[in-house]
This record gives structure tokens, C-alpha cells and sequence, in this order.
């Protein structure tokens, strides 16, 4: 029978270093996986605001197989604790053992920053070497170590609503030796940067089209939702325009969603999504000055690769 593992948020930091993941990550896209449309399930919490549970299930045949369990909790605030928890299992793809449980906030957040990463790496500029990473929270900490991993050489500057809390994010990151500095004045950071990178909630546009710099890349990862935007309708209409998943990114992400729905992008405009990338059916960025798009809501086959690759280092001693 195959051992069973459990893997905590602690251990996936170590077995799941940047390069590596990216590099699996890649490889899924790349490769034959199946990933159902998520689901949604309306939950109801007597006495407090309704959960939602949501499940994001993937397989390769013949290999591995996994669902990420994700419940959100909004009352879950007024009680001090955490509105989203999430867990991974991982299973055999030939016999269905259950091979691990493993960290799904953590597992999120890595898989996540190492994504657009990925992405960057087709639709950034070779040299860009200044990065704006928009949002203070655990997601964005994760960008700065996986863009800093990627681009070494790279300056990176945090820009966050609470100036106290981006100070102390620069100052962590630069504790680790990441070339980092907070900045207070959002739009002379995005005119300056060559990548801007946001995770936040949003619920209107942060940045601006019109700051961009002939050349920038804007990585949009925080709004996950139709009613979330981090840029607005000039920055999608001046961009070239990618996305993780077509699925995915057009129906529920407001950056993506909200200009479709209003005409200042159609479809076919968005002109390839990270499957299409990996596989080189999309050359990418295709000039110095052009400034391009990608936004990201988060894909089941990401979690699958994060996880396989968790399962065997941990199988290997880390």
C-alpha cells in the first residue's frame, strides 16, 4: 500500500522552490490534462452570512489525480478567524489510493505566483528589471520571491492602500535578500515599471492605462470575481491581451469580463491563453514597445502540478 503524506504550508515552502514548480507547472499546460469546469456550492451557516464551498478537480489518465477543497466563510471575520480555508488531496490516477493531503492556502499562493511567471517569461521584456508588485497580503509576498527568483537582477517596489503594511513587506523581502523598497505614489511606480503585478480585492481599477510605458507587461491576478477590477478599460484596450484559461478569465474576471461585456475588447481579441504559450501555438510578446496583458483566475491543473511535484519530494526526503 503507498505511504500516505501529509504536507503542511511549512514543508511546501521548502519542497516547492520557484524554478522547480514553474518548470512543472509548464509541463501540465503542455501536456494532457482534464480539468472540469469548477464547482459552486451555496452553503448555509445558520445565525451568519452564507459559505460557499468550492471544489476544483483534475487528472492526467493514467497518472495523478486531485481536487482542491475550498470553503469561504465571510462571518467567519466577526470571530477573528480566517474567511477561506482549502485543502488539497492528491490520488492515484490508476488505483484511486489517496496519496496526500497537502496545505491548499499555501499550495494557492505558490502555484499561483509561479503562473505568472511563467507567463512573464513570454509576454515581458527580456530585460525588463523593475517590478511593481501591487497589494500587501500573502499573495503578494509570493510574486516578489517568485519574479525575484526569476529576475534576480531585478529592483522590485511594493505599493500597498496601507503604506505601513507595504513598508513591512519590503522590509521581510529585503530581510531575505530580495532587492526591495516600498513606494508610496502609484502611478509614478507604474509609469517607472517594467512588469506591474497586482494582487488585491479591488473592487475598481487601480491602475491606470494610461501610466504604462510603451513596452510594460501587467500581470493581474487579484480579482477573481465579475464584480473585482485592478485595470481599467484603457489598459486592456492598449494591451495585447493573454489569459491562464479562455474559460476561466472570460467569465469570471471582471478585467477581463466587464471590457467584454462593454465592448472595448471582443473575444478574438484575446489572442492566446497560457495552454496556447506553453505549447509555442502563441509566439507571445512580439515587440520591444508592445504592452501586454495577462490575467490570471487561477487553474485545477495548477494545483495538480503543485501537488505531484510536493508528493514526490516529500517521498524523496525533500
Amino acid at each position: 500500500m503507498t505511504e500516505f503524506k501529509i504536507v503542511g504550508a511549512d514543508e511546501l515552502r521548502t519542497l516547492l522552490d520557484w524554478q522547480s514548480l514553474i518548470a512543472a507547472i509548464e509541463e501540465m499546460f503542455r501536456g494532457r490534462c482534464e480539468m472540469p469546469k469548477r464547482h459552486h456550492h451555496d452553503i448555509e451557516v445558520p445565525g451568519s452570512d452564507d459559505a460557499t464551498l468550492i471544489l476544483m478537480p483534475a487528472w492526467v489518465p493514467g497518472g495523478h489525480m486531485g481536487v482542491k477543497i475550498v470553503d469561504v466563510f465571510p462571518g467567519n471575520a466577526r470571530a477573528g478567524l480566517a474567511a477561506v480555508n482549502a485543502t488539497y488531496m492528491l490520488f492515484s490516477g490508476t488505483t484511486g489510493e489517496t496519496l496526500a493531503m497537502i496545505d491548499g492556502g499555501e499550495l494557492t499562493a505558490r502555484r499561483t505566483a509561479a503562473t505568472s511567471v511563467l507567463a512573464a517569461r513570454r509576454l515581458a521584456r527580456a530585460d525588463a528589471g523593475r517590478i511593481l508588485i501591487v497589494g500587501t497580503g500573502r499573495m503578494a509576498g509570493n510574486l516578489a520571491r517568485a519574479y525575484g527568483s526569476d529576475r534576480p537582477a531585478a529592483t522590485i517596489a511594493i505599493w500597498g492602500r496601507s503604506a505601513e503594511k507595504a513598508g513591512a513587506l519590503a522590509d521581510r523581502l529585503a530581510a531575505e535578500g530580495i532587492p526591495t523598497a516600498a513606494v508610496r505614489d502609484l502611478e509614478a511606480a507604474v509609469r517607472d515599471a517594467d512588469i506591474v503585478s497586482t494582487a488585491t480585492l479591488s473592487a475598481s481599477p487601480l491602475v491606470k492605462g494610461a501610466w504604462l510605458k510603451p513596452g510594460a507587461h501587467l500581470d493581474l491576478v487579484g480579482g477573481y470575481t465579475p464584480a473585482m477590477r485592478e485595470a481599467d478599460d484603457e489598459a486592456v484596450r492598449r494591451a495585447s491581451v493573454f489569459v491562464d484559461t479562455r474559460a476561466g478569465a472570460m467569465s469570471e474576471a471582471g478585467d477581463i469580463a466587464a471590457p467584454l461585456a462593454n465592448g472595448t475588447l471582443t473575444r478574438e481579441a484575446v489572442l492566446a491563453d497560457l495552454f496556447d504559450l506553453a505549447r509555442g501555438a502563441h509566439p507571445g510578446r512580439t515587440s520591444a514597445d508592445e504592452i501586454t496583458l495577462f490575467k490570471s483566475v487561477g487553474a485545477a491543473l495548477e494545483d495538480l502540478a503543485a501537488a505531484v511535484l510536493a508528493y514526490r519530494r516529500a517521498g524523496e526526503g525533500g
